[in-house]
């Protein structure tokens, strides 16, 4: 087990801690097995109700950590540990509650679309820079932020790939309160326990409901974009990108 993540039961609570933040919270594949196996575990407990996602006060998470991503790429679905991630919280029956403080970048602003309540700090910046590495959506993103935010907004997050603030993002809906950064776990924390005094039973057919049948749906552009983004990573722009990240400079995609 990593310690890059931190996992902590407690009241009914599971907190998944992302704890890299020398390194900006950037998510190896070994991060992602261990967040999967945490919401494997918390939905076979029937004493955990709720699960709370968080980061620092200055860094939520920088997406994925490229080094180990051009070392480890995503295999196919049932082997990568990052679709195994991303399922599992695409799928997750009971609550899921996100914190979020500073920069969440790529899969870091994507996995909040699958949470049922988000807080964050008004330092938070949601980005989702795909394009801008060569790739493509991912995480159901493609289905599920058009849906919130409107074709046109979700055009210009995606294609554009530029941040945008946690008072825009609780103007679209994505976070339920803004909040300063010292208090955003707490927050997250107190309504965690709200939500954990609560029937089990009640909380997880609620869900469901609210879910309906866009369930299936949401797994099905999972798995295409997956599909997609498995082959574009390794195209040449991809691989231009990755090469400048590394190098520190600035891609050029003329020629691809």
């Amino acid at each position: 087990m990593t310690q890059d993540i931190l996992v902590h039961t407690e009241g009914g609570i599971t907190t998944i801690t992302f704890n890299r933040v020398d390194k900006k919270n950037s998510i190896t594949a070994a991060m992602y097995a261990a967040m999967a196996d945490a919401l494997e575990a918390a939905k076979a407990d029937a004493s955990v109700r709720v699960v709370v996602l968080q980061g620092d006060m200055a860094i939520f998470s920088a997406g994925n950590d490229i080094g180990d991503f051009q070392r480890q790429p995503p295999s196919s679905r049932e082997e990568s540990p990052v679709f195994r991630f991303l399922r599992g919280i695409a799928t997750f029956p009971k609550p899921l509650v996100a914190a979020v403080c500073g920069p969440a970048v790529g899969v870091g602003t994507t996995m909040l679309f699958h949470c049922d309540l988000v807080y964050a700090g008004d330092n938070a910046a949601f980005s989702m820079p795909f394009v801008n590495l060569g790739l493509c959506p991912e995480a159901a993103s493609s289905l599920l932020v058009p849906q919130m935010m409107g074709y046109h907004r979700a055009a210009e997050a995606l294609l554009l790939g530029e941040p945008f603030m946690a008072e825009a993002a609780l103007e679209v809906g994505l976070v339920n309160r803004v909040v300063p950064p010292a208090e955003c776990n707490a927050l997250a924390q107190a309504q965690a326990k709200k939500l954990a005094a609560k029937p089990l039973s009640a909380l997880i057919e609620t869900k469901r409901l609210l879910k309906g049948p866009q369930a299936a749906k949401v797994l099905e552009v999972m798995d295409e974009e997956g599909d997609s983004f498995r082959r574009m990573l390794r195209e040449p722009a991809a691989r231009e990108a990755f090469s400048a990240f590394m190098e520190k400079r600035k891609p050029d995609f003329s020629k691809v």
